[in-house]
C-alpha cells in the first residue's frame, strides 16, 4: 500500500488541483512507512482516515450514480462526475487502509500490554 500511495501521489502532477491530492496520498504513504517500522503514532492513521472519509463523503452525492465500469473505461477524464467518482473511491481506499492500520496498532498495543509482567495480576 505504501508503494500504491506513493504512485498515486506521483500521478497527481497532471491534476488540476495536485497539491491537495498529493498531500492526502503522501500522508497515507507516510503513515504506511511509519507502520512498517512500527513507529506509527496512534492519532496519525485516525486523522488521515477522518480527513479522507469526510472528503469522500462530500463527493458522494455527485458521484453516486456513476457505474463502476465507467471508472475504468478510459484513463482520460470523460466528465466531472466520473473524475469525482474516481477521487471518492481513492479517498475510500485511503480511509479504509488507515482504519486497518489503526486497528492493527490498537491490537498490537493491547497484546503488548497484556504480555507485560504484572498484567495478569492487574486483570485478576
Amino acid at each position: 500500500m505504501l508503494l500504491m500511495f506513493l504512485f498515486s501521489a506521483a500521478v497527481q502532477v497532471n491534476d488540476p488541483d495536485p497539491l491537495v491530492w498529493m498531500a492526502i496520498y503522501g500522508a497515507a504513504a507516510v503513515v504506511c512507512g511509519l507502520e512498517i517500522r512500527r513507529r506509527t503514532p496512534a492519532w496519525a492513521p485516525v486523522a488521515v482516515a477522518l480527513v479522507a472519509l469526510v472528503w469522500a463523503g462530500s463527493l458522494h452525492y455527485r458521484a453516486q450514480d456513476v457505474p463502476i465500469s465507467s471508472l475504468f473505461a478510459e484513463w482520460e477524464m470523460q466528465n466531472v462526475r466520473i473524475e469525482e467518482a474516481r477521487e471518492m473511491y481513492g479517498l475510500l481506499i485511503v480511509g479504509t487502509w488507515m482504519i486497518v492500520i489503526a486497528a492493527v496498532g490498537w491490537r498490537r498495543a493491547r497484546l503488548s500490554a497484556s504480555t507485560k509482567p504484572g498484567a495478569q495480576a492487574k486483570r485478576q
